[in-house]
């Protein structure tokens, strides 16, 4: 499975009015790490604009996390179109954008176009059943007879 996600759309979707503040674009990107470690999918992310630096260094390590700025005088739509018209296999693509000129020409392709409203509710899903694994996951330690006594006798000499 794959995204391709239109990152000033659904920044704007995400943070409405904030979606200029880089730490804005930072939380995105940690969340869809996460959904991306949890899911195994693959995740291109176009933005507008100049690159912000530790925003690539985020994914730079990262095999299927790519982060894309469109080069001088391009636009991330004009980016998402020339991956779409070079791609053949649209199986298992879901293009992320709330624009209805991206999404339609998505669906020309192949690929399943995705609101930024239907990625952001699929995209909270998997963090909470993350969230909730992890919680099972954690261990509780049991303090030990000795510890138990420890703490007996601070609370005793305190009264």
């Amino acid at each position: 499975m794959a995204y391709l996600i239109d990152g000033n759309n659904f920044l704007g979707f995400s943070f409405p009015g904030e979606h200029r503040d880089p730490e804005n674009k930072r939380i995105l990107i940690r969340k869809l790490l996460a959904f991306q470690r949890q899911t195994r999918s693959k995740i291109i992310l176009i933005f507008d604009g100049r690159p912000v630096e530790d925003l690539a260094e985020m994914s730079s390590s990262k095999d299927k996390f790519e982060i894309i700025y469109p080069a001088e005088g391009e636009t991330a739509d004009s980016v998402i179109k020339d991956i779409l018209s070079r791609l053949t296999d649209f199986r298992k693509l879901f293009v992320v954008s709330s624009d209805r000129d991206i999404k339609t020409f998505a669906a020309m392709k192949g690929a399943r176009p995705l609101t930024s409203k239907e990625f952001n509710a699929e995209l909270k899903k998997v963090l909470k059943e993350r969230k909730k694994a992890r919680e099972m996951e954690k261990h509780v330690e049991r303090p030990s007879s000795l510890e138990v006594r420890l703490w007996e006798d601070v609370f005793r000499e305190k009264k």
